[in-house]
């Protein structure tokens, strides 16, 4: 009986056939993005318990090779210079190879972005807030545990910081406005901006970048990067955009009793399992530490770490020390002609200081106002933990009430300020004036 024999024509393509299929194994494999590193401490180190919401897939332009630019329906009209090159590093394309983003279009330096640790979405935003009443969240919320204080058009609410260290954005509606209430807490950064865009709502939610240790969120629409500290888009179709920002305090939540007695705060209900009331940066909060993520070279006017107020009029912008301002109380200014009287009360504790929020050191609260009220410039001086004007005798609280006295019911206008770690404000705004530096 014979026995058959392949030809060795049939031999040959058998075997180049195996090899290019070995070929396509290793090109697909090496194509896949590295896999997003997460941080040992922090947020972004535990695995979040929701369902992520599923993101779009990649286009085909957006390989780690090729970043095509698309039409937008925005029309963006900016001062600031828009690059149109996609030079991003191999770790930022690897870090970011599934996003629809527009890296044709950035005001930034791709080299000034770091990852943070976690992937993007990997510190949860909150994008259905539930609210409760005062006397419910008194039960885990101490009186001088800081909160971010919002009131639009008669809607008071609290959104404490011992749950926005942990999610760091909070997509709500306050006052029939869309808002963004954020907080970087490697910036001791608590800003909150209209989420409105020429027409459009958008929903934020975290990059996993940073930008001089500062939050860079995305939004959910077209993708866009934005500085959480500018409120500015920085990469992609809405790069040269600019939010609105929204007048907000970081105040304690005994202040935000007394200001807002019909007010809500923000549930522990999040959807999540965090250790709400642990300060997961515990000793961050320190006068000799070394900023975290921060490549840049600090400005040595101040501690890197030391907490400052701090305005932009736009002409120009101003840091107050809080040693000083605690020291006085109350400090009135004209910086660049503008009027404003700045408040410090006691009685508010650091977020950012021990492993439990409600036992760190007190760092106290601030507002920052236009001291003219009725064709009348008041002046103020501190009595305890309110303010009394020189001209009426009225009593004043720390979100710029009159709650006694002749002018009782009125509100002085609140002048848009932050409480930041001083290297995170001189990182953008490195032409600030120092008061009380010569």
């Amino acid at each position: 009986m014979q026995t058959s024999r392949r030809s060795p024509l049939l031999a040959l393509v058998g075997v180049l056939a195996g090899l290019a299929v070995l070929v396509i194994l290793v090109l697909v494999l090496r194509a896949r993005p590295e896999p997003a590193r997460t941080a040992g401490t922090g947020p972004g180190a535990i695995a979040s318990q929701k369902e992520p919401t599923p993101l779009p897939t990649a286009r085909p332009t957006d390989t780690p090779q090729a970043s095509v630019a698309r039409q937008t329906k925005f029309d963006i009209e900016s001062d600031i210079e828009i690059m149109t090159e996609d030079n991003r590093s191999q770790r930022l394309r690897s870090l970011t190879a599934t996003w629809n983003t527009d890296w044709t279009r950035h005001t930034i330096r791709y080299d000034e972005i770091l990852s943070g640790g976690p992937p993007r979405d990997g510190i949860p935003s909150i994008d259905e807030p539930k609210f409760i009443s005062q006397e419910e969240a008194a039960t885990w919320l101490a009186d001088a545990e800081p909160v971010v204080a919002l009131e639009i058009d008669g809607d008071a609410r609290a959104y404490p910081l011992q749950i926005l260290t942990w999610h760091e954005i909070v997509n709500d509606v306050v006052g029939g406005i869309p808002v963004a209430v954020t907080f970087c807490p490697l910036c001791n950064s608590a800003i909150t901006f209209d989420r409105r865009f020429q027409g459009e709502v958008l929903e934020f939610g975290t990059s996993g970048l940073l930008r001089n240790s500062d939050l860079i969120m995305y939004d959910r629409t077209t993708e866009s990067l934005w500085q959480q500290f500018t409120g500015e888009g920085i990469v992609g179709e809405l790069a040269g955009a600019r939010l609105t920002f929204i007048p907000s305090s970081l105040i304690g939540f005994g202040d935000f009793r007394v200001a807002y007695p019909d007010g809500v705060v923000l549930s522990r209900d999040t959807g999540f399992s965090r250790s709400y009331g642990r300060n997961p940066y515990a000793g961050y909060d320190n006068i000799g530490q070394n900023p975290f993520l921060f490549d840049g070279i600090p400005d040595e006017r101040l501690p890197a770490m030391a907490r400052v107020v701090t305005v932009d009029l736009g002409d120009v912008a101003v840091a107050y020390p809080l040693t000083i301002l605690a020291e006085k109380g109350v400090i009135h200014d004209t910086p660049g002609g503008h009027d404003l009287v700045v408040f410090h009360v006691p009685g508010t504790v650091s977020a950012l200081d021990a492993s439990t929020i409600i036992n760190s050191r007190d760092v106290g609260a601030t507002g920052v106002f236009d001291p003219n009220l009725d064709g009348q410039k008041l002046t103020f001086k501190q009595q305890d933990k309110v303010f009394v004007d020189d001209q009426t005798g009225s009593t004043w609280n720390i979100v710029g009430q009159a709650i006694d006295g002749p002018l009782a019911g009125k509100q002085l206008t609140p002048i848009l300020h932050a409480d930041h770690f001083w290297f995170s404000w001189a990182a953008f705004k490195p032409e600030t004036i120092i008061y009380g530096s010569s």
